[in-house]
């Protein structure tokens, strides 16, 4: 058992996701439950290397489960890239008395804590922070859930106007490197099809899937695409594509951009900031470190975080057979 923590900051790291105020909420609880002070740092780690630190306890987090965004705030700080940016880190942290992290955020975040703590031994422990549920080690990251019932509630107003004017919506969803957004709306919300990344659909197979759909008397189709699908350089020379070859059709796009990080958390993303917030203190004070906190199997598990920086979300392949079915 290494020596009893007294101190242990948090901070949250990279894009914002709902739920990471429920999980500051669950980290600060933790520490008070447990006697164990609580530092909230602001701006990630640009704000550790300012000492831009604040005390907080039980009543600091009252009424922040509800909310989106972060109340610490985020940043990408190219100075904590440095060693000198990591030493003003180290030095202002261990003047604040504080002798432990949680860090939440995505797997850039992570790639910072594993050096932070490589470097100079200081225990640290990550837990996933990005809708795009990119992250190994996890079934779900927070905000992921949040995302896709914000996705789908924009697709089903989308529909309402596709089908009063016999339109073809494009519906961009975020997913640069994953599909797992555009997969799982895309079947919650009836896509007629669904282009991922991990997926090369190919653009002549596109053609014909929208021919069919018109042959069999479809008078508006929704395509939703991940902004990382590969099938065209963009959603708008992918709409010019089918316009060429397919002028019978009405199109349309719709990027639905930052909507998607925003809003209240769900339940779902509420009650696993929770869980993980508790395991990520608890695991500090057992003496664990460089660890990620996630859901497998429901339940709560730890993974080292170089496995979660290194290792690839694998894409649901029974989900994708699912979706070929359901666009048939």
């Amino acid at each position: 058992m290494s020596k009893t923590i007294k101190k242990i900051g948090v901070l949250t790291s990279g894009g914002d996701s709902p739920g990471m105020n429920a999980a500051i909420r669950s980290v600060v609880r933790t520490c008070a439950y447990h006697n164990i002070e609580c530092v909230g740092i602001y701006r990630g780690y640009q704000g550790m290397i300012e000492g831009d630190f604040k005390e907080m306890g039980p009543r600091s987090v009252n009424n922040i489960i509800n909310k989106g965004g972060t109340v610490l705030k985020s940043a990408r700080s190219k100075e904590f890239m440095t060693a000198e940016g990591r030493k003003k880190a180290y030095d202002n942290l261990s003047a604040a008395g504080v002798e432990a992290l949680v860090v939440i955020g995505g797997d850039g975040s992570f790639t910072g804590a594993e050096i932070f703590n490589s470097e100079y031994g200081f225990p640290v422990m990550g837990i996933p922070g990005t809708i795009d549920n990119d992250i190994f080690g996890t079934s779900h990251t927070l905000g992921f859930d949040t995302a896709l019932n914000t996705v789908v509630d924009c697709i089903d107003k989308i529909r309402d106007t596709a089908s009063s004017h016999n339109r073809l919506f494009l519906v961009e969803v975020m997913g640069r490197d994953a599909g797992h957004i555009a997969l799982n709306a895309g079947i919650g919300a009836g896509a007629e099809e669904i282009l991922i990344p991990e997926e090369n659909l190919g653009l002549e197979r596109l053609l014909d899937s929208l021919k069919k759909s018109k042959a069999s008397g479809k008078s508006s189709s929704i395509v939703v695409i991940a902004e990382g699908d590969k099938i065209g350089k963009n959603v708008f020379e992918l709409k010019d594509y089918i316009e060429e070859n397919l002028p019978e059709y009405d199109i349309r796009v719709s990027v639905l951009g930052h909507m998607q990080r925003g809003g209240s958390p769900s339940c779902f993303d509420r009650v696993l900031a929770s869980r993980l917030g508790v395991k990520a203190v608890e695991s500090i004070i057992e003496g664990k470190s460089n660890f990620m906190v996630g859901l497998l199997n429901d339940k709560v598990a730890l993974t080292p975080l170089e496995q979660a920086i290194k290792g690839s979300s694998e894409i649901d392949k029974d989900l994708l057979r699912v979706s070929e079915i359901m666009t048939t």
